[in-house]
């Protein structure tokens, strides 16, 4: 998933912070789908996607906890996805309000654990990938 934020933006169409980290950037011939709203799902053709491959459970992982990481979830669970998301694999910033890793804290394991998502240590994340669970 990858967001377009606008013009003028950070994360517009073509700059550095809308580019895919090239660590975890698609292999040949994955598909990416563009977002301009916070949930993946929102006026994306990610959902047509996962019900023509009958996927029932996904991993999300990436940034921002409190926007991006949280719509997404949230709209997964209300499509009834079992949703794992692994420790340390998402991120925000601080605000005038919180740390960032409050944030992170309190996401993870007030709001999504045992509620919305099962939060797991990476290890146990990794294990599952290689599983070959989402093929």
């Amino acid at each position: 998933i990858r967001h377009d934020d606008g013009e003028g933006t950070d994360l517009e169409r073509g700059t550095d912070g809308w580019q895919i980290y090239a660590d975890i950037a698609p292999s040949q011939g994955e598909l990416i789908f563009e977002k301009q709203y916070n949930s993946a799902f929102h006026k994306t053709e990610l959902r047509d996607y996962l019900n023509s491959k009958k996927t029932d459970t996904i991993m999300i992982v990436g940034l921002q906890t409190e926007y991006c990481m949280d719509a997404t979830i949230k709209t997964a669970f209300d499509y009834e996805y079992k949703i794992i998301i692994p420790e340390e694999a998402n991120t925000t910033f601080d605000n005038e309000y919180f740390t960032g890793e409050k944030l992170y804290q309190f996401y993870n394991y007030k709001i999504w654990n045992k509620r919305f998502a099962d939060v797991i240590p990476v290890d146990a994340a990794v294990e599952i990938l290689k599983s070959n669970l989402f093929e």
